[in-house]
């Protein structure tokens, strides 16, 4: 998602689409989690930009990694604990502020590039990701702490106009035991939400990034109706305008690219 403090700034005040972000300094970010990450940290987040990017190297709209290096990735990602990128339970982020209403869910960006990005959303319990998709892209998901619901779909294809046909690919409960969750550009569940069963961490890999400019913003949608078939649960989901709110700190690694 996010792109880097500055681009992130205009790209999000560019779009009534895109989640309401609210910029945070990346001193303040290192102050609340004691700390830049040390060296071995730094090592790990260095690895999974190192890993991610000959995995995205040809990232394109529609780009599909090899199977081979979608094993190579997650086989990586699934081995990566919470202390390995710096951050431990006791973070600011993953506690409610009552006077809030409903919890925030904030970022944490590492790395980008052209064809890639990757940092760590924060959700303290019953925080909610809305539904929203991912046009063009594929995405790792690794839970680093705690359990989250996650329910997905994937486009039927139908034309484009008005609430859209769309198939249940997932609908339970991952924690951090969980293994790595892909999902593709037409597959493996592009749309998904995610509502956090207890404070938890998930990190995130995706290629190509979002692009307004190339027509590939960040779309949220509800479910209107649900039916189900004799090969699964079908929704129709429409389009709705953002109202999701999400604070963002972008950490200021120094990573060789």
């Amino acid at each position: 998602m996010p792109i880097g403090v500055s681009k992130l700034a205009a790209a999000s005040a560019s779009s009534s689409q895109r989640s309401r972000r609210r910029q945070r300094n990346p001193s303040s970010a290192s102050s609340s989690l004691g700390g830049i990450p040390t060296a071995s940290k730094k090592s790990a987040i260095q690895t999974i930009y190192d890993v991610s990017k000959d995995v995205f190297a040809a990232a394109a709209p529609g780009f599909q990694p090899l199977p081979s290096d979608v094993a190579r990735l997650s086989g990586f990602l699934n081995g990566l604990k919470l202390q390995d990128v710096g951050l431990d339970a006791s973070m600011p982020y993953l506690r409610a502020d009552p006077d809030e209403g409903h919890p925030t869910v904030t970022y944490l960006h590492f790395a980008d590039s052209p064809k890639l990005t990757f940092g760590v959303f924060c959700l303290p319990e019953s925080a909610v990701i809305p539904l929203h998709d991912h046009p063009g892209m594929t995405v790792f998901s690794k839970i680093l702490l705690g359990s989250m619901h996650i329910k997905s779909y994937d486009w039927v294809k139908t034309p484009p106009t008005g609430a859209r046909l769309a198939k249940l690919k997932t609908d339970t409960i991952f924690d951090a035991s969980s293994e790595t969750v892909v999902l593709y550009p037409e597959n493996g569940g592009n749309l998904h939400c995610f509502t956090a069963a207890t404070p938890c961490v998930v990190l995130d890999v995706m290629g190509p990034p979002y692009c307004q400019t190339q027509g590939r913003d960040c779309a949220y949608y509800d479910v209107k109706a649900t039916r189900g078939g004799e090969d699964g649960q079908y929704a129709w989901l429409k389009q709705v305008r953002c109202t999701f709110k999400i604070d963002t700190f972008h950490m200021g690694l120094n990573i060789r690219k």
